[in-house]
């Protein structure tokens, strides 16, 4: 499984962390940045990440920023992405089984390395359930889709709303 790693300035130290956990597990990972402690715009490493998760590139994905709320905002401007904020291995379990997120989002200043690489295992270890959740993912879709479509009309000078 090919995952895609990214990071602001506030989390670079724990990306890089995470990074070296990962290549020690075997994990085939990619670093998009951030790639020292200097500030970035990270919306940008989110959008790219995401991006290369949507078109089926990487698997799954981890960004890592002060919160995780910034990114995890950001990844899911991305059509079709489904980035979940974690910070216990609860909510990283579900978010794939129950919510098939793509991207884990953490914060560096809300977890440590240790907790955050049990975060990351665990996220990517658990697979989509499908079960009671599938219908409630495919909702997401479809509205993700009805939105895209209102967006095409809207841009073609249609009316979307009256439609």
């Amino acid at each position: 499984m090919k995952i895609a790693i990214g990071s602001d300035e506030a989390a670079y130290e724990l990306k890089e962390i995470l990074l070296a956990h990962l290549k020690e597990r075997g994990v085939d990972v990619t670093d998009f940045g951030t790639y020292n402690a200097q500030p970035v715009i990270y919306p940008d490493i989110a959008f790219t990440v995401a991006e290369r998760v949507v078109t089926g590139e990487y698997k799954r994905a981890v960004l890592l920023c002060g919160t995780g709320i910034g990114m995890a905002i950001s990844a899911n401007k991305v059509p079709g992405i489904r980035a979940a904020q974690c910070h216990d291995t609860y909510s990283a379990e579900r978010a794939s089984r129950s919510n098939d997120a793509q991207i884990v989002t953490i914060g560096a200043r809300v977890v440590g390395p240790e907790l955050a690489k049990a975060i990351v295992d665990t996220f990517l270890a658990a697979q989509f359930d499908g079960g009671r959740s599938a219908p409630k993912v495919q909702r997401i879709r479809q509205y993700e889709t009805e939105l895209h479509a209102k967006e095409e009309e809207r841009a073609a000078g249609g009316d979307p709303i009256s439609g």
